[in-house]
């Protein structure tokens, strides 16, 4: 492992002496990265980092190179003139400061514009910092712009090394491309190394994407708090996001135009909670419409097997009894024309004559072509009554 004190990589960084103090923390220290120029809607990543750097202690820990990591003509600094003179001209700072939080637990913030330049060795470079501070998790902070209502709660879409953590969380769901970027470059880098890696992208409103948001800033800020066991002042930042949100419904009031397209937002993001809410509590796909593994759908097939009550086995003979009666047959819906037929028959006969008649009806109701014509003669031959045979068109209770 290199020692951050040396100039590495053609004078990336210097680490500020005297060395900054990090220890406090209970564990592993966070790393939150805040890196504005890239998916930074309503200035979220970059206005996180500097309510952390004004309402926190924090000191210097590692200053960056700007000219070995910034194109001028792609981030110019911003000048001041008065009259004829030339009297500031602004700083571009990218820097890696110890924070410590409201109870004075340390976490370090790598905060400035994003580099333009040099992506592979800035990445190896913060990865070996990390690495020398004791470096167990971090955080990524990104800001989106997107199709949904101010008048809607914001939401943070998460992603990580460890699912665990993110399991309350709305995640990418499906496989996506982004467009590259530093931060994520960290990340990976990170990850490589078995450090734990996350990154947090808040859902802005597009029509205020160009503009100020705090409400973002909040979200994003409150997810790190979450995750990082951080006590952040964050008052100030609910304060402000609920004055520009009083603002924006009185201008959407305003205007018919802008209320409209407020309203047809409103609805598209109620059926995407209804979606989310069904893929949810669907018993065939896991959250964000996940397809269950193999192993998941044997154990959900056992447990439904499990859960149903055993049928009791019947009696082989009642079922041969049930087989040989006609579908159709029915003893309580007689006919009064069989009832008389019956009736009349004398109370004498045999059960050896109404096996006869049995046998002879069924015979005659089907034509000689279709009677075996060995069977007719075994009957003559032994005497014998004809078993009675079933009827045409008859079908069994039960079907394969």
């Amino acid at each position: 492992m290199s020692d951050p004190t040396d100039k590495p990589q053609g004078n990336m960084y210097e680490v500020v002496f005297p060395v900054p103090d990090v220890t406090g923390s209970e564990g592993h220290l966070t790393l939150v990265i805040a890196l504005s120029g890239y998916a930074d809607a309503g200035n979220a990543v970059s206005e996180s980092a500097s309510f952390l750097l004004d309402a926190l202690e924090h000191r210097p820990l590692v200053n960056f190179s700007i000219d070995e990591l910034i194109d001028y003509r792609s981030r110019r600094p911003a000048v001041t003139m008065n009259r004829d003179q030339i009297v500031d001209v602004s700083d571009l700072n990218l820097s890696l400061n110890v924070v410590r939080d409201n109870v004075g637990k340390p976490f370090l913030l790598l905060s400035g514009p994003e580099p333009d330049m040099r992506w592979e060795a800035f990445s190896t470079a913060v990865a070996d910092l990390a690495e020398r501070y004791d470096v167990g998790r971090t955080v990524s902070l990104y800001s989106a712009p997107m199709t949904v209502p101010h008048t809607r709660p914001l939401g943070i879409i998460a992603h990580g090394t460890d699912k665990r953590k993110l399991s309350d969380m709305h995640t990418w769901g499906n496989r996506v491309t982004v467009p590259g970027a530093a931060s994520l470059n960290i990340e990976y880098e990170l990850a490589s190394r078995g450090c734990d890696a996350f990154g947090f992208t808040a859902q802005v409103p597009h029509y205020v994407a160009a503009s100020e948001y705090p409400l973002a800033s909040l979200r994003l800020l409150q997810e790190v708090a979450k995750l990082a066991k951080l006590e952040l002042p964050l008052e100030a930042l609910e304060k402000e996001s609920a004055r520009v949100a009083e603002l924006l419904n009185t201008q959407t009031n305003d205007s018919g135009e802008v209320s409209q397209l407020v309203n047809l937002l409103e609805e598209q993001y109620d059926q995407e909670v209804q979606r989310r809410q069904e893929l949810e509590t669907s018993p065939l796909l896991g959250p964000n419409g996940e397809m269950p593994s193999a192993d998941e759908i044997g154990a959900e097939f056992e447990k439904f097997l499990a859960s149903q009550p055993l049928r009791p086995v019947e009696d082989s003979s009642s079922l041969d009894a049930e087989a040989e009666t006609p579908a159709n047959a029915d003893s309580s819906a007689t006919t009064s024309e069989d009832a008389d037929a019956h009736s009349e028959e004398p109370e004498s006969t045999s059960a050896d004559d109404k096996s006869a008649e049995f046998s002879a009806d069924e015979t005659a109701e089907q034509p000689e072509s279709e009677q075996p014509r060995e069977e007719q003669a075994e009957s003559e031959e032994s005497g014998e009554p004809e078993k009675p045979r079933r009827r045409r068109g008859w079908k069994p209770w039960f079907r394969f």
